[in-house]
């Protein structure tokens, strides 16, 4: 039998310096420390619109190896839902202030933009169509370039509806 998850509840990275990373996702994302746990040297956030507990938790283990080069078994990304065309716009602004961000895509229903923290762990930020708007998007995956202000023309005022 299979498990019924309905999401991805939140996600928990390795870190080599956690204030460091504490101040890049809450300056990246609307996000606060909701919670610390001194003796794992831990803090788990919670993005300002979120209703889980905490969406991302950091755990500081000190200076690392750097990561190998290119692709390798392991986490590739997370994936953070925004819920309209003009706050991805948005986070194109932060991410490029920031010097964070690595690359743009679209894939037909969702528009994306992608980022890494200072560790080099990546994120995608995306903006999905409303489901009702899929078509042929229904069932493919492109990854093609984006234009994300000819997006905004098309998309804006338009919701996701979470």
């Amino acid at each position: 039998m299979s498990i019924p998850a309905v999401r991805l509840n939140h996600a928990v990275l390795f870190v080599s310096d956690l204030e460091q990373s504490i101040g890049f996702w809450t300056s990246a994302f609307d996000m606060a420390v909701i919670a610390r746990e001194p003796r794992a040297n831990a803090a788990f956030l919670r993005l300002g619109e979120g209703s889980n507990h905490h969406d991302l938790g950091l755990f500081g283990i000190g200076p690392v190896s750097e990561r190998p080069a290119g692709r390798s078994v392991g986490l590739y990304h997370l994936a953070w839902q925004v819920d309209t065309i003009e706050q991805l716009a948005q986070a194109r602004s932060t991410l490029e202030d920031m010097g964070a961000l690595t690359g743009v895509s679209s894939h037909g229903a969702t528009k994306s933009l992608y980022g890494a923290d200072p560790d080099g762990n990546e994120f995608e930020v995306m903006w999905m169509l409303p489901i009702d708007r899929w078509g042929e998007y229904d069932s493919t995956a492109p990854v093609d370039p984006l234009d994300l202000d000819a997006e905004l023309e098309k998309w804006a005022g338009v919701s996701t509806g979470r």
